[in-house]
């Protein structure tokens, strides 16, 4: 990379893991912290309240990613975190489960997750691309295992009101790496076509990467229903679930150089088959554990799983967002990385309930049940995909 794309994608990172990290903090505790609210004693009520920040955001990635297109990156971007920081704003003053809820949709509003990448794929070439989304893969990894660690003695210590108010000093810090660390975008021309919707909602080989997205995600929501209860039920307490998640997730960024290795060998589409298999694979091994043993799975064979599910979710987590930015037709990235992300926030809002509702009627194996028939569904569906020649871009300003 030239040192223009390490500063891209090393302060495109960072953004993506401020902002990251504010909401992973408030995810572990939230069902907790909101009982002692009015109205947080209903548990459909919590529900929405946390689900609500994925359907907004669902909704407004794709004008977001729109207006990237047509208004610039940065523009979007910075005023997509001031929203998200006006959100935490508003949940950190609520006095009831309903002002939680309000505030989780105006953060969900602030969606700059298609614009974020989006500018990444500008400044960084066909060839290296994969590696900065990878690092920002890597950096949201990162933030979801600190946050672990960090959110019981924070919320102990500051109540969800002060957790709020941390994210949104989070979301300000980002606004300032957007304006003082990020390159400058790339010139664009008077008369460059702008993104349109119908140019990338059913390309022929984008719709492939946004179901991918969407199982992705809801595979790994419904999967977060059942996991914490199965380590519990394992004898690890929730305050030492780090022990088991912290391993999985660093030992996973160490195999990701692998695929910077087959992607530079032309092999990324061999990595990206073999990644959903595993996710597969992971499924049915969850679901074979809880069936093998009359207690449940021991916390060696979970940490064992866990390890695999991180892998393949860390690799097709950095590998799709590439695929979609190679394939996407240069005028219309922002577009077709607004409908990626609309895709991937409606799987955290499904998986989600999807889990819950699973769980609750049927029990866990048919939550990993469930999970492993979208995996195999994605990986038949998406054993036909196809990497284009990209046609040449400029190299960007060193």
């Amino acid at each position: 990379m030239t040192p223009t794309e390490r500063r891209a994608a090393q302060s495109l990172a960072a953004i993506f893991a401020l902002r990251m990290l504010g909401l992973f903090l408030v995810l572990p505790v939230f069902a907790l912290e909101a009982r002692k609210y009015p109205g947080g004693d209903d548990p459909a009520l919590v529900g929405l309240a946390m689900g609500m920040y994925g359907l907004t955001q669902a909704f407004m990635q794709v004008p977001l990613g729109l207006a990237s297109d047509r208004l610039g990156r940065k523009r979007v971007i910075v005023a997509g975190l001031l929203v998200f920081a006006a959100g935490s704003v508003l949940a950190a003053l609520a006095g009831s489960i309903y002002g939680l809820m309000a505030g989780r949709a105006l953060q969900g509003a602030g969606a700059v997750s298609a614009a974020v990448t989006a500018l990444l794929a500008d400044q960084t070439r066909d060839d290296v691309r994969t590696k900065g989304m990878a690092l920002v893969g890597m950096s949201i990894g990162l933030m979801f295992a600190i946050s672990l660690m960090a959110a019981p003695p924070l919320a102990g210590w500051l109540g969800l009101s002060g957790l709020f108010g941390l994210t949104a000093a989070l979301a300000l810090g980002g606004i300032a790496i957007v304006l003082l660390w990020t390159p400058a975008e790339l010139a664009r021309h008077a008369d460059q076509p702008r993104g349109k919707l119908a140019d990338v909602w059913l390309h022929p080989r984008l719709w492939r990467l946004d179901l991918g997205v969407f199982v992705l995600h809801t595979v790994q929501m419904a999967m977060w229903v059942v996991v914490p209860g199965l380590l519990v039920a394992a004898g690890l307490p929730k305050a030492a679930h780090w022990h088991v998640y912290l391993p999985a997730v660093g030992l996973s960024f160490i195999l990701m150089g692998g695929l910077f290795a087959a992607e530079r060998r032309g092999h990324l589409l061999v990595v990206w088959r073999s990644a959903i298999a595993l996710l597969l694979l992971v499924q049915i091994g969850l679901m074979a554990l809880l069936g093998a043993t009359a207690g449940g799975p021991g916390v060696w064979a979970l940490g064992v799983v866990l390890f695999f599910f991180f892998v393949a979710f860390n690799v097709l987590e950095a590998s799709q967002p590439s695929l979609v930015s190679r394939m996407a037709p240069a005028h219309a990235r922002g577009a077709a990385l607004g409908v990626y992300n609309t895709l991937q926030s409606l799987g955290l809002f499904v998986g989600g309930a999807l889990g819950g509702w699973l769980l609750k009627g049927w029990g866990p194996q048919a939550v990993f049940g469930a999970a492993a028939a979208l995996a195999a569904l994605w990986l038949a569906l998406g054993w036909a995909q196809e990497v284009p020649a990209a046609p040449p871009e400029p190299r960007p300003r060193h």
